[in-house]
């Protein structure tokens, strides 16, 4: 798992974060509270990335909101536990065109994806000096 400054480092940083959420378009955050919160904005969402002390981690929670005129998306899953993610990893989603709208599906997916990449823990290639 990554530390609670890893993951600050990699929501707060608009290129970062738009490697992630590239599948709503091209992003730009509008509103950070340093440690806790990011909002985003995209073509096709908007949303908040959310921060904050859980047990021995870091809680992550991930909403997006379609843009205006679009239907709303649906909830996406309940967080997962640790055996849950290890051993019942769900095949990823085969990467699609970039469509005009995202079907909620499709976005509900992406932000699992989301969360699962920023639960990964980070490892570092092998080194010698």
């Amino acid at each position: 798992m990554k530390s609670p400054p890893e993951l600050w480092a990699e929501v707060s940083d608009a290129g970062a974060l738009a490697r992630h959420l590239g599948e709503f378009g091209v992003i730009r955050i509008t509103r950070a509270q340093p440690e806790s919160i990011v909002e985003w904005e995209g073509e096709t969402a908007s949303g908040c990335v959310r921060l904050e002390p859980a047990g021995w981690g870091t809680r992550v929670t991930l909403t997006a909101e379609p843009a205006p005129g679009d239907e709303p998306l649906p909830e996406p899953e309940p967080d997962r536990g640790f055996w849950a993610r290890l051993f019942g990893r769900r095949p990823r989603p085969e990467p699609e065109l970039t469509p005009p709208r995202p079907d909620p599906g499709h976005a509900v997916a992406t932000l699992t994806g989301v969360l699962d990449n920023l639960g990964a823990a980070h490892h570092r290639p092998f080194s010698r000096h």
